[in-house]
């Protein structure tokens, strides 16, 4: 019984693992400094990110160059500040993240 308990224990675990890591790496490049999963601070809070693009098919791909080249507008008149120092694939894993928000 106690071996069941701590698999499933370690197996909660490790699906969170993903979530967790994306997390820090949100961390890690200083995106909490605007942004915060379920509230909105200087930008948009990551859950309405996305329920905003939900049901965008190319929501990837812009998220991707709203990071990347920043911008404005979409959220207000506060710019978003470009993120060139930030690699590609950690931008992909971002976006990815925050598009797993509910």
């Amino acid at each position: 019984m106690k071996s069941a308990a701590m698999i499933l224990g370690l197996a909660g675990a490790l699906a969170a693992a993903p979530a967790l890591a994306n997390e820090e790496l949100a961390k890690k490049q200083g995106c909490f400094a605007c942004h915060a999963v379920d509230k909105k601070l200087v930008g948009p809070s990551y859950k309405d990110v996305a329920a905003k693009y939900r049901a965008d098919q190319g929501a990837a791909a812009k998220l991707f160059d709203k990071v990347k080249k920043g911008g404005t507008g979409v959220w207000g008149t506060v710019p978003m500040p470009p993120n060139a120092h930030v690699p590609d694939a950690d931008i992909k894993t971002l976006v990815k993240w925050v598009l797993s928000q509910k």
